[in-house]
């Protein structure tokens, strides 16, 4: 019997604590990827947007879009970790450590960091920390993630439960490594959108985003397929049709990019995610919803050895088919409201 070539992918019990996986394909991330980043999303940010305003205030040239940069480092990871997931529980502990350009080429490795499995036995938890680096060898994401992966076998033995002591946030020492010395004074605030920087937000602030858009089954399957991520649930629905859902299921990530774009109506100046501390996708989404976004300030941070930015720690919740003008999050019972699409706490840098 001749063996199949064709990748099944991984299920849990295929997982070993401290097994590290180098993922296939290498990626060069170009202008056409920033292009269409920008028609599915509509990030409006400056210094991603515009060469000349990237440049006149210490860039090389506009750097790529972070959120996309961290997409493609995990679509790398998709066929060998997820490939089989039923869900993307969550992130820790990512920074970004170096900008990345158009004409760079990222390629991404994986270590499994904790196992876990479930009480039905039929899935379990698979932690991984996951490394994107560019064609010189420089890391420029750094972080961890935990996602459910189904079973191949019920009775399959398993490992002894891990689950890893991840840190609650990153540090401020840890912030703005992405960032070159910035010239502040040719930081134009009426071209990037608004007057506000670091220092005109307070601890405890809530901000809405006000607009709304809505999710198109095209377009998030055009989205995931930019990052080649090749996750069974986001496109088949002969197979999905059969599932605990009876649809499709709409990539997380897709959720933080949509909510991201809308938090610049607020945040227009946080040109840059220096880290993001945790997240969580609450509930999964689904075409036809409308994402609605409010951010919230936990902290305010002088970053060490820079005068030229600061970084707020920024709480982004992301809603479905609800408004934010309340500042949704949870129920009277303490629960998350069920609106509630994605909590996600991140640094981002804004000029001083």
């Amino acid at each position: 019997m001749t063996k199949t070539k064709s990748n099944i992918g991984n299920f849990f019990e295929d997982f070993s604590l401290g097994q590290i996986i180098r993922h296939a394909t290498p990626r060069t991330v170009t202008t056409g990827d920033s292009a269409f980043y920008t028609a599915l999303y509509l990030p409006r940010f400056a210094v991603q947007s515009s060469r000349a305003f990237a440049q006149a205030i210490g860039y090389g040239e506009a750097p790529i879009d972070d959120i996309l940069v961290f997409h493609f480092v995990l679509g790398k990871t998709v066929p060998d970790v997820s490939l089989n997931a039923i869900a993307n529980l969550g992130y820790a502990d990512l920074k970004f450590l170096a900008p990345v350009y158009p004409g760079d080429t990222l390629t991404a490795t994986s270590e499994v960091i904790g196992l876990k499995e479930n009480s039905n036995k039929e899935t379990g938890v698979v932690y991984v920390r996951s490394t994107g680096k560019n064609q010189n060898g420089e890391v420029v994401l750094d972080y961890a993630r935990w996602v459910m992966v189904k079973k191949r076998d019920k009775d399959a033995p398993v490992g002894p439960e891990v689950v890893p002591n991840l840190p609650k946030s990153v540090a401020p020492a840890d912030l703005g490594k992405a960032v070159p010395p910035l010239n502040v004074a040719a930081y134009d605030r009426v071209l990037a959108g608004s007057p506000y920087v670091w220092g005109d937000y307070e601890k405890g602030e809530k901000i809405d985003h006000i607009d709304g858009m809505t999710v198109e089954e095209a377009e998030h399957q055009l989205a995931t397929r930019l990052y080649q991520n090749n996750s069974k649930v986001h496109f088949n629905q002969y197979y999905e049709a059969q599932g605990r859902f009876g649809k499709r299921i709409i990539y997380g990530g897709h959720v933080i990019s949509l909510a991201r774009a809308l938090s610049f109506n607020g945040l227009a100046n946080a040109f840059h995610i220096a880290a993001i501390n945790g997240g969580r996708h609450v509930n999964p989404l689904f075409a036809g919803g409308t994402l609605f976004a409010w951010s919230e300030v936990l902290d305010k941070a002088e970053i060490p050895g820079r005068s030229d930015i600061g970084a707020l720690r920024l709480r982004l919740v992301a809603t479905k088919d609800k408004p934010c003008a309340e500042f949704p999050l949870a129920g009277a019972d303490g629960k998350p409201d069920a609106a509630v699409l994605l909590d996600l706490d991140y640094w981002a840098v804004l000029p001083r």
